[in-house]
């Protein structure tokens, strides 16, 4: 059974445009499983699905002279002499498709639908040659309203920040907290959501770690020493949701300022933790000063190390945001910050409790960064109406 998720209508109308589809992210959020939904909305038969990770699979594609592909594409039923559909599973076994997604869209009437485990890899897969001619999608674990989906639990949906604070329902939200706990301690990687057991949970999500370091540390980067990197992983853990201090970091773990920063790059860029600038009316200003950061699952940093219940709180509500907003944080000098500003035009406060004296601050902080509205997010009930429950993100 495939289970909905928020990209999936995306994902479906691009089936009928020209540019080549390609989609990526960490290791275990179903983009092949996404492949296999947008393979069965293809109506043509002139379709073909395959698995880059099966060497025969590739040989397909290993032909000196690119036109002869279409023979070895016969064998499967698969013609030129009209529209074809080709879903290509984890490209980055084969470093060189890109030439051929680029040869075959320029000479046939073919789209490429592709998936991908790391930008780190695919952005220099897909050169500049292929502008134009593709696009690229960011798979992240699930979202808390897709992780209700893959429970079974019909909630009903809310779409803008004021209906949601609006609209609080004590009932409701009792009934969505324990599934919102098991989000915040588990997380949002499908297989481990649809593991009953939590113990295998547990073992499912360090298998996940490990498989990250087998796969994409050891293939896509020339980091000598891994245990390095595996202490920085644990370094960061009880700092979710803060800003990176490089230098106590590069000192903590006896290494270089540059070292650590190429370190974390790599992290970013395969999709395990992220960052987030600053908020500022000033690009370079955003751009520079400590960014914020989060880990790309609360299930895999909790099976890691340990979370405060704050970080916990902080780092679901990020989950849930991230693929539908553009996030940014803002901080000043003194103290004074907000969790997250969204689309640059909401200030997003994440409290265990919201009391009156936390809205009223917010408030202030966001004139100060010159924002029309501002919300809390909080874990335990308030029917104030700038509070927003997380049971209802």
């Amino acid at each position: 059974m495939i289970f909905s998720r928020n990209i999936f209508p995306v994902l479906e109308k691009e089936l009928e445009t020209k540019e080549n589809i390609v989609i990526t992210g960490m290791r275990q959020v179903g983009k092949t499983t996404i492949l296999e939904h947008l393979f069965s909305k293809v109506a043509t038969g002139n379709k073909i699905i395959l698995d880059l990770e099966n060497p025969l699979n590739r040989k397909i594609f290993e032909e000196e002279n690119y036109d002869s592909i279409w023979n070895n594409l016969k064998v499967f039923g698969i013609t030129n002499a009209k529209k074809t559909f080709i879903f290509l599973d984890e490209v980055q076994y084969l470093p060189d498709i890109s030439r051929v997604v680029k040869y075959f869209s320029d000479h046939w009437d073919v789209k490429f639908i592709l998936t991908g485990s790391s930008s780190y890899y695919l952005k220099n897969l897909f050169p500049e040659s292929m502008a134009g001619r593709k696009l690229i999608f960011e798979v992240f674990p699930l979202t808390f309203p897709e992780f209700l989906v893959f429970k079974g639990i019909n909630r009903p949906q809310t779409f803008s920040f004021p209906q949601k604070a609006q609209l609080k329902n004590r009932i409701a939200y009792e009934k969505l907290l324990p599934y919102f706990k098991e989000f915040m301690e588990f997380g949002g990687f499908p297989r481990i959501v649809l593991e009953q057991n939590p113990q295998r949970k547990k073992a499912l999500l360090l298998e996940i770690f490990t498989s990250y370091f087998e796969q994409d540390v050891k293939t896509l980067s020339d980091i000598k020493d891994t245990s390095h990197l595996r202490d920085l992983i644990l370094l960061l853990i009880p700092r979710i949701g803060a800003r990176v201090d490089i230098t106590k970091m590069a000192n903590s773990l006896s290494l270089s300022r540059d070292t650590v920063y190429s370190y974390l790059a790599f992290l970013e860029h395969t999709y395990f933790i992220a960052m987030l600038s600053k908020f500022s009316s000033s690009i370079d200003r955003r751009s520079a000063g400590s960014k914020k950061l989060f880990f790309c699952d609360s299930g895999l940093a909790n099976a890691l190390g340990k979370m405060s219940e704050g970080q916990f709180l902080e780092q679901s509500i990020f989950q849930t945001l991230r693929p539908g907003y553009k996030l940014n944080f803002y901080y000043k000098d003194g103290g004074s910050e907000i969790d997250f500003i969204l689309d640059e035009q909401s200030a997003v406060e994440v409290k265990t409790s919201a009391s009156a004296r936390d809205i009223a601050h917010l408030k202030i902080r966001t004139e100060i960064v010159k924002l029309s509205r501002y919300f809390i997010i909080s874990y335990e009930y308030n029917n104030r109406k700038e509070v927003i429950l997380a049971t209802d993100i």
